[in-house]
């Protein structure tokens, strides 16, 4: 066989699992968790309605569709977002994780045009799972409130 060819072969084999990915990276497979919060009068506040952090949308439009493959930093943080849960719920790293979901909740709050209301700030991990023909809800992690003005969200 010519060096070419073996030249071709070796980079091919090199570019193979760049091109062709392999999903067994994935220890498990078992659901995600969601990741809700709430706004709060007081720390031990319980009135306050929880909300899905970064809903995904019902609908997208096909352009909407091609333009986030080439660029859609908001699912990637997203994504992040969702890691961070992840690792929240199995212990792993608690503290960054806590912090960071706290920073990212409170980052997408301070760029809504009307302040909250409510100044102390608290989020769940709600995993989802199928119970017979019922959903059933089950809160993994729920973090103390923190107050949104002492949360850093650079």
């Amino acid at each position: 066989m010519p060096r070419q060819t073996e030249s071709l072969l070796a980079t091919l084999k090199l570019l193979a699992p760049a091109l062709v990915p392999s999903w067994n990276f994935f220890d498990v497979i078992a659901p995600a968790p969601r990741v809700e919060y709430a706004l709060l009068a007081s720390p031990g506040d319980t009135t306050g309605t929880w909300r899905v952090f970064r809903p995904r949308p019902e609908h997208v439009s096909l352009a909407r569709m091609a333009r986030r493959l080439v660029w859609n930093p908001r699912w990637n943080q997203s994504l992040f977002v969702m890691s961070c849960a992840e690792r929240l719920a199995e212990d792993r790293t608690p503290e960054h994780s806590e912090a960071e979901l706290f920073r990212r909740i409170a980052a997408d709050l301070a760029a809504e045009p009307a302040a909250p209301a409510r100044p102390w700030l608290c989020f769940r991990l709600v995993f989802v799972h199928r119970d017979g023909q019922a959903l059933t809800e089950e809160v993994m992690v729920q973090p103390a409130p923190r107050r949104l003005a002492d949360i850093d969200i650079r």
